[in-house]
């Protein structure tokens, strides 16, 4: 029985060391994030440097920092992002957002959409 516990710790341990090493990222130099007005259908890309900023018709946008799987500069990137309205202190959108599951953590806004497309590494 002790055979039978100690090779499933093992199993486990290892398990757990593999997922460790698939979970490491890089931080590229910025992102690409698309926006999308969804009342006249209008899409724009812009690119932002990490800690950056800028503004796509009312919605300002700024990148903290992407982030992409170590060894993988085209993998899902991952980007923390907050959205203003223009005029607005407060924050419409404060968070991580994730280039493969855009849904997974979205602004929830009545005419704008915004998601990531890739992290930038040069």
């Amino acid at each position: 029985m002790r055979f039978v516990v100690l090779a499933a710790g093992m199993a486990l341990a290892a398990a757990g060391h593999a997922t460790a090493q698939d979970n490491q990222t890089a931080t590229g130099t910025g992102a690409v994030l698309r926006v999308l007005d969804k009342i006249n259908g209008e899409v724009q890309d812009i690119t932002l440097p990490n800690g950056g900023g800028g503004a796509v018709w009312r919605i300002q946008v700024e990148l903290g920092e992407c982030r992409y799987p170590a060894g993988n500069p085209a993998g899902d990137g991952i980007a923390f992002v907050t959205l203003r309205q223009d005029g607005q202190a407060d924050p419409l959108f404060r968070g991580w957002m994730f280039a493969s599951a855009p849904a997974l953590n979205a602004l929830d806004h009545p005419r704008y959409d915004v998601w990531v497309i890739r992290c930038t590494t040069s």
